[in-house]
């Protein structure tokens, strides 16, 4: 599994370069940096008034979302496992004066690194995807609630991450939905953001999660689920038969494919 971590480690840290020096419109940084709130659609309006909340965001890459969460008056800290993107947090934060504190280290071992519990943990987009194991990542999660606690959870749908666009158009199954415990490597020349950047570490290491999988998790580690939703849009291009929205923000299948989930949402609360 070391030598997992350890690609994954090496790609994100390139990612987080390119990312924080985005221009391509997938990383609002320079927006963020005069002063917008750049939290996409689906998650401003569904993770609440955050103002006064401790929140913990895990795999947090460059920063963005937890100095957003500052912004609209949390105390936030983030963690990622790679060194860059922590970095860039840090810069981002020191640069803009919206205070955050920002750890590096893998979410596995999280419970060593933190101290307290939160109001919130935050988990969005393209993250728990690069997980092995979903039932410690959710006892984990559990760890850093308070009572009473909440976690919000937005990532792409497992059923869609199957699917892949054949030469003739067709969204075909393509990658196992129940994937089991070993990854699937994928090699990316460049980023999703839409950067032209070149990776020279193109190879990572994914795990498809099912939703049922996620939700049995989160229940047998002590949280009730608020609510389950999903979304028919993803802030990347996922297939080329996908089409920028109105917001130019987020990406939904064309008109003339029938719809389907992108991504799913949900709430759940400690008990």
């Amino acid at each position: 599994m070391d030598e997992y971590f350890a690609a994954n480690r090496r790609h994100w840290d390139e990612a987080a370069g390119i990312h924080a020096r985005s221009t391509a419109g997938g990383y609002r940084v320079a927006d963020f940096r005069a002063g917008a709130d750049t939290l996409l659609p689906i998650e401003s309006g569904e993770v609440g008034n955050v103002a006064g909340k401790r929140i913990l965001h895990l795999q947090c890459h460059i920063g963005l979302d937890t100095l957003n969460l500052a912004r609209r008056g949390a105390e936030v800290t983030g963690l990622d496992f790679a060194p860059r993107a922590i970095a860039e947090a840090r810069a981002l934060s020191a640069e803009t004066g919206v205070p955050g504190t920002f750890v590096e280290g893998n979410l596995y071992d999280a419970p060593e690194l933190i101290d307290g519990q939160f109001d919130l943990v935050y988990v969005t987009w393209g993250a728990i995807n690069w997980l092995p194991d979903i039932r410690r990542w959710a006892q984990i999660v559990a760890h850093f609630l308070r009572p009473g606690g909440t976690l919000y959870l937005l990532e792409g749908h497992p059923g869609t991450l199957s699917l892949d666009q054949a030469e003739d158009g067709r969204l075909v199954p393509s990658y196992p939905y129940f994937q089991g415990p070993d990854p699937l490597a994928c090699d990316t020349e460049t980023s999703y953001s839409g950067d032209p950047d070149k990776f020279e570490n193109t190879r990572a290491y994914e795990w498809n999660h099912p939703i049922g999988e996620v939700v049995t998790a989160l229940i047998e580690s002590g949280l009730t689920i608020n609510f389950l939703h999903e979304h028919d849009r993803v802030p990347w291009r996922p297939f080329a038969c996908t089409v920028a929205m109105e917001d130019g923000l987020m990406f939904r299948l064309s008109p003339e494919i029938p719809s389907l989930p992108l991504a799913f949402s949900l709430k759940a609360t400690k008990r």
